[in-house]
């Protein structure tokens, strides 16, 4: 084992095994946003990476490392303010599905994109999220203890999204 954590209480001190007390093995959870614009439309100011600083927060620049861009089994490093993210594209069948492998120092993530006609002009873009690796303490403590803020940040893009395709196409 690792090391220990101390728990307090009024009148004790409990050591639990850190490997343990923080065990998440992945995480799995579903958001999605109906867009007021047609499929194509949405796919294709999806698709587009010059889009991504309108909806994505601190965006900054995606630098294409192998494969031709978009296509299966290309990489990028998508730079943030805050981070960085080396994407492996999985799967691109737009405008069905966009699938795509996404690394970083403290965690690893699966996101799989599906874009279905609700009516003429509305598109709903559904997004799964699998997490499937955290590394080092914080990210497992807080994987373990708020996992709905993972959440919260990607219906926060969706919703981001939603409003700059519909600003695009009123």
């Amino acid at each position: 084992m690792d090391f220990t954590i101390g728990l307090c209480s009024a009148n004790s001190l409990l050591f639990v095994p850190y490997p343990y007390l923080f065990e998440i093995k992945t995480m799995r959870f579903t958001c999605y946003t109906d867009i007021k614009a047609p499929i194509q439309i949405v796919v294709d100011l999806f698709k587009n990476p010059d889009n991504l600083k309108h909806w994505q927060d601190g965006f900054k620049s995606i630098e294409y490392i192998s494969g031709a861009p978009g296509a299966e089994g290309s990489i990028s490093k998508l730079s943030y303010d805050r981070l960085s993210l080396v994407e492996t594209i999985i799967r691109n069948e737009l405008p069905e599905e966009f699938k795509a492998n996404y690394e970083h120092k403290h965690m690893v993530n699966t996101m799989s994109c599906r874009f279905k006609v609700i009516d003429v002009g509305t598109t709903r873009l559904e997004q799964e999220i699998h997490y499937t690796q955290f590394n080092g303490f914080l990210p497992k403590v807080l994987a373990k203890l708020f996992p709905g803020m993972f959440r919260k940040q990607v219906q926060k893009w969706l919703d981001q999204f939603k409003y700059f395709v519909e600003k695009q196409h009123p």
